[in-house]
């Protein structure tokens, strides 16, 4: 019986996803709007998605924050369906820092492309910088941007280690990093089960801004681990397993590794 409702989900994920990013697509040409594709991810293409998943998205009381000023929110990453969980929860319109293989992914590379979003490149340093690059450019015209400094889907459900990428980015943009826990994503849809969707409770809290005006260069590794405690503590309280042990993730991985990452 799953094979066959997982295959109908699929299917219903593919159809579901062509009209509304097409539809997205023609409105931002005709509108020369790239926010009105982003309000119409929010409202009209995650929402059903995460119910045809199975998820039960709850979402804990969000905190009193300026939703209209920028910010980098720093996410920890479980499954597939943590991109229609963030677009469904925060009230604010959040552009990606999405890994290059997605770019081919047929759809959802082409919504990242025509609504500004950053796609990283982390086969070299310098690509990964010129990419952060772009997405400082977003961030001085008043966007939001969201990244998953873990790299990749965490295999066990915990806070893997973060890469640096991120951080390097909202120091040289001086605006505030929100940290964002989801948990039970996991359970929905799993790192090397992509498509082997089960019904499970899937919660998320988001956290207060923490500030990094006035920080140096040279603070950016204390910065990394503050966000990152910040997001295993917001992750334990909606009752998941914390994170592993290792701050920074090495050059090159995703997940743990023995050497640090500068970029990406």
């Amino acid at each position: 019986m799953w094979p066959l409702i997982n295959v109908a989900q699929m299917l219903y994920t593919f159809l579901h996803s062509a009209f509304w990013i097409t539809a997205a697509f023609v409105i931002t040409v005709l509108t020369f709007s790239q926010d009105i594709a982003l309000i119409m991810a929010r409202w009209c293409w995650a929402p059903p998605l995460i119910k045809a998943s199975g998820a039960d998205l709850q979402l804990e009381p969000l905190p009193d924050i300026d939703w209209k000023k920028p910010y980098i929110f720093v996410m920890n990453h479980q499954s597939m369906i943590d991109i229609p969980c963030a677009f469904a929860s925060l009230p604010t319109n959040i552009r990606f820092v999405a890994k290059e293989q997605l770019k081919w992914v047929p759809f959802i590379g082409w919504f990242i492309w025509f609504t500004g979003m950053v796609f990283v490149d982390r086969s070299r340093r310098s690509k990964a910088v010129a990419s952060l690059e772009r997405a400082g450019r977003q961030i001085s015209k008043g966007k939001s941007i969201i990244a998953y400094p873990e790299g990749s889907r965490s295999p066990d459900g915990r806070v893997q280690p973060f890469k640096k990428g991120p951080f390097v980015l909202a120091l040289a943009a001086g605006v505030p990093i929100v940290p964002v826990a989801i948990d039970g994503s996991g359970k929905v849809s799993g790192k090397h089960q992509v498509w082997r969707l089960r019904p499970a409770k899937v919660r998320m809290k988001v956290g207060q801004p923490i500030e990094t005006k006035g920080l140096k260069a040279e603070d950016r590794d204390k910065l990394l681990h503050d966000v990152r405690l910040a997001v295993i503590k917001l992750h334990q309280e909606i009752g998941g397993a914390g994170g592993v042990e290792q701050d920074i993730a090495a050059a090159g991985v995703e997940g743990v590794g023995t050497a640090e990452a500068e970029a990406g």
